[in-house]
């Protein structure tokens, strides 16, 4: 069965079960809700009697819709308006359309195959936990320290064991040889000579 109600202004098709998104209603989710302008009902290819039917719902959640963007200008005015909205919507849940209730959803697939838990008995359960954790590793450790066993393998000592290879000193480290001192980049072979050191001609007698 199927019926066309009206509610905020608009008009729904609604089955028994269907989700609708309204118009914002008074309520929390969970209350029921009756929407009684009833436009137009009918079930298969009959039309039936608007008079006194009435349609069941129950609000699922208060929500929002997208944000719309209201943007105003007047060109040569300096005027500019800029304004952000969110419509507030309800979401229904048909129950029941007059006398035709929506039927229950089968079980799913997983559901059906879902095997029962079994509890697993405290032996298999001691059974499953690991042999030894950090910290009974670092007391088994500790232990063995003040016994005065070592724990672990010992690692070898990078050392020399030869003491003469050990006492042997280092080889220096070679000498460079200093850095030759650069010649001087300008050539003062045609250069003038200073006024003070130029010699005197002698004058003709």
């Amino acid at each position: 069965m199927f019926a066309v109600v009206r509610t905020g202004g608009k008009q729904y098709r609604v089955h028994p079960g269907d989700k609708i998104v309204v118009e914002k209603l008074d309520g929390n989710a969970g209350d029921k809700v009756t929407l009684g302008d009833v436009l137009l009902a009918g079930d298969g290819g009959s039309l039936k009697s608007t008079s006194g039917l009435t349609v069941a719902a129950e609000i699922v959640a208060q929500a929002k819709a997208d944000k719309v963007t209201v943007f105003k200008k007047r060109r040569r005015h300096n005027y500019r308006r800029k304004k952000g909205h969110r419509q507030q919507h309800t979401i229904l849940r048909i129950v029941a359309i007059g006398d035709h209730k929506a039927e229950k959803p089968a079980p799913s697939k997983a559901e059906r195959k879902a095997p029962p838990r079994t509890e697993t008995p405290p032996a298999a359960q001691a059974s499953q936990k690991p042999a030894a954790t950090a910290k009974e590793k670092a007391g088994a450790e500790t232990a063995q320290h003040e016994a005065g066993a070592v724990a672990g393998t010992p690692t070898e000592s990078p050392a020399p064991s030869n003491e003469k290879a050990a006492g042997a000193e280092k080889p220096a480290a070679k000498k460079t040889a200093p850095a030759k001192p650069k010649p001087a980049t300008g050539s003062t072979k045609n250069a003038a000579p200073a006024k003070g050191a130029a010699k005197k001609s002698p004058k003709a007698k």
